[in-house]
């Protein structure tokens, strides 16, 4: 600290140079940011649009082209699969539209997520926004893609009349989990991704791996009595809270359990970590 009234004149400025935040004015700092990203709901709003307009500028079709491809997938995999599983078509193809959208939002968003600084970099630089903006801009860009590829769940379930019961309504409390571990994962991942460049390609092995043992393309009474360890997997939690409302089915109160202690892991480390470097980001960008 450097304060030194008695030499100075009077209505001299007093600079003081601090090692560091306490973790009381960290927590504040970082809250800010999450007040900052509410108020500017409309720039992340304008900023994921403009990311998709980019994406597919001078396609005809632009974000339907992913809904097309995702769509001739599912009716291909659908059939090859249910004949090599000796299922009903008419039971398996809903179960895989659902698991492939789902799916593909999931890996699309922790993907990107590893890029969610480091993409950004002239713009931390250049000017002054909230850090959980970012995180929120990817969050919204793949709700957008989301949203386009449900028009394959619908055109499955209307094929084969398979529509949702009353047990819909859980999917609301499961969207609002998604959203919290969305929003987590992505500054989880940009915040140690800007720090360890290694990372991306590591969380994509990862995911492919997880894409096998998760039942994305297998159901999960295949593997009979060994049910019991599906809820040890959290991409599979997370995927039966919204698939199983969605197919008319009500999870088992170990898939919630999984998934809400999941999220709070999720969230827990996300703002601990966010809080102890939010101002080192943007030197490691």
């Amino acid at each position: 600290m450097i304060d030194a009234p008695n030499l100075a004149p009077a209505g001299a400025v007093t600079l003081e140079l601090t090692p560091g935040r306490s973790f009381a004015r960290r927590q504040a700092f970082a809250w800010r940011d999450v007040r900052e990203t509410a108020q500017l709901w409309r720039l992340c709003w304008t900023l994921a649009w403009l990311d998709i307009r980019l994406r597919y500028r001078g396609s005809m079709l632009g974000p339907f082209w992913l809904t097309l491809s995702t769509g001739v997938m599912v009716a291909a995999m659908g059939v090859i699969y249910a004949t090599l599983f000796r299922m009903d078509v008419a039971e398996y193809l809903p179960f895989l539209a659902v698991s492939q959208v789902l799916w593909g939002f999931l890996a699309t968003l922790v993907t990107e997520a590893c890029t969610g600084y480091t993409s950004a970099e002239f713009t931390i630089r250049s000017m002054r926004m909230p850090f959980v903006l970012y995180a929120v801009r990817i969050l919204v860009r793949n709700l957008v893609v989301l949203a386009h590829n449900m028009l394959v769940i619908v055109v499955v379930f209307a094929v084969f009349a398979n529509w949702p019961d009353a047990n819909w309504l859980l999917i609301l409390p499961a969207a609002l989990v998604w959203l919290l571990d969305g929003v987590a994962v992505t500054l989880l991942l940009g915040v140690l991704c800007a720090r360890f460049r290694d990372i991306p390609p590591i969380v994509g092995s990862i995911m492919q791996m997880a894409f096998f043992v998760t039942p994305v393309i297998w159901q999960p009474r295949l593997v009979g009595a060994h049910q019991w360890l599906l809820p040890f997997n959290p991409f599979y939690t997370l995927l039966e809270i919204i698939r199983a409302p969605l197919l008319g089915q009500l999870p088992n109160a170990g898939v919630y359990a999984s998934a809400l202690l999941t999220s709070v892991l999720l969230c827990g480390a996300t703002w601990l970590l966010f809080t102890r470097v939010r101002d080192r980001i943007a030197f490691w960008v």
